[in-house]
Formats: C-alpha cells, structure tokens, sequence
C-alpha cells in the first residue's frame, strides 16, 4: 500500500479515535452526572469508558500497524528510521489505556469501597489524566498522519 494511502487510512483512524474519546470524556460523562443521579450516572460512564478503552485497543493496534509500516518505507527510502513519530504517539496512546484504564480500575474499585491507599478522587484524577493526555496523543497522531499525504 503507498505511503499516501496508508496515512490517509491512519488520519481517518485516528481522527475518528479522538472523535470518539471526545465524545465519551468531553460530552457524554459529563452531561450523565448533570442529569441522573450520581451512582447510575457512575455505572454508565463505566460501561462507555470500558467501551472506549476497548476500541481504542483496536485502533491503537492498527495504528501501530500503520506506523511500523510508514516506518518501514520510510526507512526504504532512506529517509529516516523504521520507527517514526506515528509510531511512538500510536504506541503512547495504547500505554495510556493500558495505564489509565486497565490497571488502576482494579484500584478505583477499591477506592471506592474504602481500600488503598489513594482516594477515589485522586485515582480518578490520575486516571483522567491519562484519559487526556491519550486524547492529545490520538489528535497529534492524526494530524502527523496528514502530513504523509500530497
């Protein structure tokens, strides 16, 4: 597949990654704790961040793809390394889900039952943190994708 081909097939990816993490963190979550009470509001934007976290895996997984692969054409032409910028956000993005979502949920849930040492809160913070750092990295990935384009 040509270069061109494949960094507009990333860009859609990954725009529409960060489209949908928007949508989740930036709309939908908050928009349930303004109007449900606030342990279902809780229980729902579980379900839509286990659906993002999920997704995003996938896309992140072929968005790696997607940059190994520029990378290795790149390197082809002898213009720079097999791994490239796109590859790095791509690979960043997945270790923020891996981080911000699959291992501190177990602790969040203890948190919440009153265990850990962390509070709620602040595992939620940094938990959110990786939400939006990931979101920056997803929005930089698809714009850097844009520029392998003619």
């Amino acid at each position: 597949m040509k270069a061109s081909t494949l960094g507009r097939l990333g860009a859609v990816l990954a725009a529409a990654w960060a489209g949908v993490m928007a949508g989740v963190g930036l709309v939908a979550a908050p928009v349930l704790f303004s109007e449900l009470p606030r342990a279902e509001a809780g229980r729902v934007a579980s379900r839509l961040f286990a659906l993002d976290a999920t997704v995003g895996l996938a896309l992140g997984a072929v968005l790696v793809l997607v940059g190994l692969q520029l990378g290795r054409e790149r390197a082809g032409r002898g213009e720079g390394s097999r791994f490239g910028v796109e590859l790095g956000l791509a690979l960043a993005a997945l270790a923020c889900i891996v981080v911000g979502y699959y291992a501190l949920l177990p602790m969040l849930e203890a948190a919440r039952a009153g265990q850990g040492a962390l509070s709620f809160g602040a595992l939620h913070a940094v938990s959110s943190a990786f939400f939006i750092a990931r979101l920056a990295l997803v929005g930089l990935l698809a714009w850097r994708l844009t520029r392998t384009l003619p």
